[in-house]
C-alpha cells in the first residue's frame, strides 16, 4: 500500500534504441540478440517444454470437466433416445452428444504438444493399432456367439433371453407378463 503523502515514483520508458546492460555486455534495444549456439537450441526448447507443460495442464482440466459433465449427459440422452423409439429406430439425442464430444475432442487437442517433441522421441504404438472400440467388439462377437451355440450357462441363457423379451415389450408398449 502506498503511504498518502507519498507520490508514486514515475518509472522512465527506455526509447526503442535505449542501451540494454546485461551482465557481460552492452547492446542496443534495435540490434538482434546474438547467442552462443548452445544458448540458442536450449533457450526455445526450454521455454516451449515450459510452455506445453502448463497447456497440456489446462488441457487436462478441461478435458476433465468436459468428461464430468459428458457422464451424466451421456446416461440422459441415452435414455431419451431409447424413450423416442419409434418403429425400431431410437432418437438421435445420444449421438448428437456423441458428436458434439468428439469435436471438443479435437478442439483441446489434448496431446497436441507432441508436435513440439524432439526428432528423436518417436510415437510408439504400445497398445498396437487399435482402440477400445475394436476390444469392446471382440469381447461382444465372443459374448453372442457362445449364446448362439450356447455356451454359456443355462441360466444365464434365460436371464439374458428375458432381459432382451423385457426389452422388447417396453419399445412396444406391452406391460403384460412373458407368456
Amino acid at each position: 500500500m502506498i503511504p498518502r503523502n507519498t507520490k508514486p515514483k514515475a518509472v522512465p520508458v527506455p526509447a526503442t534504441n535505449a542501451i540494454i546492460q546485461g551482465s557481460d555486455t552492452r547492446m542496443r534495444r534495435d540490434e538482434p540478440m546474438n547467442f552462443s549456439p548452445q544458448e540458442e537450441q536450449s533457450v526455445p526448447v526450454l521455454w516451449t517444454l515450459i510452455r506445453d507443460i502448463g497447456v497440456l495442464q489446462v488441457k487436462l482440466i478441461i478435458d476433465g470437466v468436459r468428461d464430468l459433465v459428458l457422464v451424466p449427459a451421456s446416461l440422459v440422452a441415452g435414455i431419451v433416445s431409447l424413450a423416442k423409439t419409434k418403429d425400431g429406430e431410437p432418437g438421435t439425442e445420444f449421438y448428437k452428444l456423441v458428436s458434439i464430444g468428439k469435436q471438443s475432442e479435437q478442439w483441446i487437442n489434448l496431446f497436441g504438444a507432441i508436435d513440439n517433441a524432439p526428432p528423436e522421441v518417436v510415437e510408439t504404438m504400445p497398445f498396437g493399432n487399435g482402440d477400445i472400440d475394436e476390444l469392446v467388439l471382440r469381447a461382444e462377437t465372443f459374448v453372442v456367439d457362445e449364446y448362439k451355440r450356447g455356451g454359456v450357462t443355462a441360466q444365464a441363457k434365460a436371464r439374458i433371453d428375458q432381459a432382451l423379451a423385457a426389452m422388447q415389450r417396453g419399445s412396444r408398449g406391452d406391460d403384460s407378463a412373458p407368456e
